[in-house]
């Protein structure tokens, strides 16, 4: 989500975090929760009143590589696919789809969207790319190989981040719910709440599915939430502070968003809005 957007409604990220021992540098935003959306089934993560709040393991990273990345694209979505990197970048005016060398970040072909929507997450199933917009309730299905838009879809409330198990599309709103879409219908089939030490975790932002869990960064912070598709609970969170050095830093840099993951090469790759680099990273125990 942009920059923009919450100046007035910024405070501390710890409270959003609950105490988790991350020292994080960004606030958590404050707006009214997006109604859950009709049909499916919510999977309530919350653990039973009076039950004590489980530890939640925490994560750092190691640096592998450092590739180029464009310091004017939002990043929305990201997907790494065959090679290359898939990039869903926003901003009204400024949106697009891309295909991004990795080695150089230079873009190899790209589709900008009219100046009414922002974009933003995206992935790719059954050779089909779908992305979300914000706040028009629409969504865009392209063909992989060539980008030709194909089709449109709607769904209630905000979108932020999307990502794929390979039979549903994930989607997140900004709230604690993630919903499951059939991907041809576009229904809802069942939500879970994203539950952490028994209390709501929300701004869930651009998703990714890795391993059978589900990465999701919490917008204005550098954490990333490990999420359980099953039952929404919180497997562990990672903090990426001081991934980007300040001295890639200019005015125009935005928050950590962007995840995607090399399942052949077993490679997480990171980067935000507005970054000069992206990241591969190896995580570990902190």
């Amino acid at each position: 989500m942009p920059h923009e957007r919450n100046v007035m409604l910024r405070r501390t990220v710890v409270s959003c975090l609950l105490g988790l021992g991350l020292t994080l540098s960004a606030g958590c935003k404050e707006k009214p929760a997006t109604p859950p959306a009709s049909g499916g089934q919510v999977d309530h993560g919350a653990p039973a009143r009076g039950a004590p709040a489980a530890e939640v393991p925490l994560y750092t990273y190691d640096v592998v590589n450092v590739w180029p990345h464009d310091p004017h694209a939002f990043t929305q979505g990201l997907v790494f696919l065959k090679g290359i990197l898939l990039e869903s970048t926003g901003l009204n005016g400024r949106s697009s789809l891309r295909k991004v060398d990795l080695s150089t970040g230079r873009v190899l072909e790209e589709v900008r969207l009219s100046a009414q929507y922002f974009a933003e997450g995206m992935t790719v199933l059954d050779n089909r790319i779908f992305q979300l917009t914000w706040q028009n309730h629409q969504g865009f299905v392209y063909r992989l190989d060539t980008l030709e838009r194909e089709k449109e879809f709607a769904y209630e409330g905000e979108g932020w981040g999307l990502t794929t198990d390979g039979h549903s599309l994930i989607m997140s709103d900004g709230t604690n719910r993630i919903r499951f879409l059939d991907p041809h219908t576009f229904q809802v089939t069942r939500t879970i709440e994203v539950w952490n030490q028994g209390q709501p975790l929300a701004q869930l932002n651009e998703l990714e599915y890795i391993k059978g869990e589900i990465f999701a960064n919490i917008w204005q912070t550098p954490a990333v939430a490990r999420i359980d598709p099953a039952t929404g609970k919180v497997l562990g969170l990672i903090d990426f502070s001081g991934l980007l050095a300040p001295g890639d830093r200019s005015p125009g840099t935005d928050v950590l968003n962007g995840l995607a993951y090399d399942a052949a090469g077993d490679r997480l790759f990171v980067t935000g809005k507005n970054w000069p680099k992206l990241f591969e990273v190896r995580l570990k125990s902190k």
